[in-house]
């Protein structure tokens, strides 16, 4: 198993390190942060919403950091590192998978006995919580999707892709040539840059520790070697949960065209809406933070 970042050695300046919990819930160890409502002094506000927030493949929950200042007035927030990924332990290959992943979250839900009423995913995050909302592991008010990864790729990649991936993730020594390459800023701005994001300094900072780490690329190569979507495109008319699509016009990662075939499998209701963000690439909740928190909130009727 490959090195895995240290949360005493790594994590020492990690964002918001205060509200870090270490869970150990279906056989992980997770990384959590919590946080409470910023209500102000004496206001008798009721208790708050929970929004359960899910990164995607290869990221982690450091990604979520720029929306925080406009989502805690509003929310309770968990935010998590999914299963191999940055300060969570190793994933098998079930936990590594889409189905297996949501069993995952359940089980940690569990654990913290608590249930989100928003959940919000990112990418790979939001395919997540769709398949956690199908398969009857959380129910809640609305899904808001950040160019959410719900399709397969396309042509040649498509046919290429996961069967590399799986090759990758089964050679020992791959993780540790990835991260070996990822060590350089150069490396990691070429990766930035094909999402069509531009990051701050910070931002490409964490990216940099968290991609480095060969114990956070073997997580990542797993998810992607495990991850199939054709069975939650099937299942998508299905879905009851209201779903927000927030797309970017300049993500390179995830087609934005792609955004309006999903949004044509999902049963039309109240709460189903797909709004197009532009000036931003792949991570536009990292490039325009107060906007995509505005729509979340909005979602949820919580701003």
């Amino acid at each position: 198993m490959a090195t895995r970042l240290d949360w005493d050695r790594d994590g020492r300046d990690w964002p918001h390190r205060t509200a870090s919990q270490f869970i150990d819930a279906g056989g992980l160890r997770w990384h959590v942060q919590r946080f409470a409502r910023e209500a102000p002094s004496g206001s008798g506000f009721a208790p708050a919403p929970l929004a359960l927030l899910l990164h995607g493949t290869g990221a982690s929950a450091h990604s979520w950091y720029p929306m925080l200042p406009w989502l805690r007035p509003h929310l309770d927030l968990l935010l998590i590192d999914l299963p191999g990924h940055a300060y969570t332990g190793m994933a098998n290959a079930w936990q590594a998978s889409l189905p297996g992943m949501a069993s995952a979250v359940k089980s940690l839900l569990d654990v913290l006995a608590v249930q989100p009423a928003i959940v919000i995913g990112h990418s790979a995050g939001a395919a997540l919580g769709a398949r956690m909302c199908l398969d009857g592991h959380i129910a809640p008010q609305c899904l808001v999707s950040i160019n959410g990864a719900f399709m397969p790729l396309g042509g040649l990649a498509g046919w290429l892709f996961p069967p590399a991936a799986k090759l990758m993730a089964a050679l020992p020594f791959a993780p540790g040539f990835v991260a070996r390459r990822a060590a350089d800023p150069r490396a990691i701005a070429r990766l930035v840059s094909d999402t069509g994001s531009v990051l701050d300094a910070q931002g490409m900072a964490l990216y940099g520790c968290i991609v480095s780490n060969p114990g956070h690329v073997e997580g990542a190569l797993a998810m992607m070697a495990n991850w199939d979507v054709q069975p939650l495109l099937r299942d998508l008319p299905r879905l009851s949960t209201p779903v927000r699509l927030i797309v970017a016009d300049q993500d390179r990662a995830v087609p934005p065209a792609q955004a309006q075939r999903v949004l044509s499998l999902l049963p039309p209701q109240e709460g189903t809406t797909l709004v197009r963000l532009s000036g931003a690439g792949h991570i536009v909740h990292e490039e325009q933070p107060e906007r995509v928190a505005s729509l979340c909130l909005a979602a949820l009727g919580a701003g």
